[in-house]
């Protein structure tokens, strides 16, 4: 790997270093859902959500389908889910 490719592998890893995120990751884990019922389970304001969605997006960790006006948000792939369940699998076991 080079050094730009080790700067996006630390970026990822930034992306799972907030609670919050890792909770909507986790929602999504489950399969796609809309901000307002990702809010509702993971105990944050739609706003905030929304927020940590965008941030999300831009790295390329979830991905949005509109439907209406309404928005669905899922994991990008099964890497992003692989990647939480490896981590959370990791913090269980020990």
């Amino acid at each position: 790997m080079n050094g730009q490719q080790f700067q996006a592998l630390a970026e990822l890893f930034s992306a799972f270093s907030d609670a919050s995120r890792l909770k909507i990751i986790a929602s999504l884990s489950a399969g796609e859902k809309n901000v307002g019922t990702i809010a509702q389970e993971v105990d944050l304001t739609e706003s905030a959500t929304s927020h940590h969605l965008r941030g999300l997006r831009q790295m390329r960790l979830v991905r949005g389908r509109k439907e209406g006006r309404m928005v669905f948000y899922s994991l990008l792939d099964e890497h992003v889910e692989q990647l939480y369940r490896i981590g959370k699998e990791h913090i269980l076991h020990g």
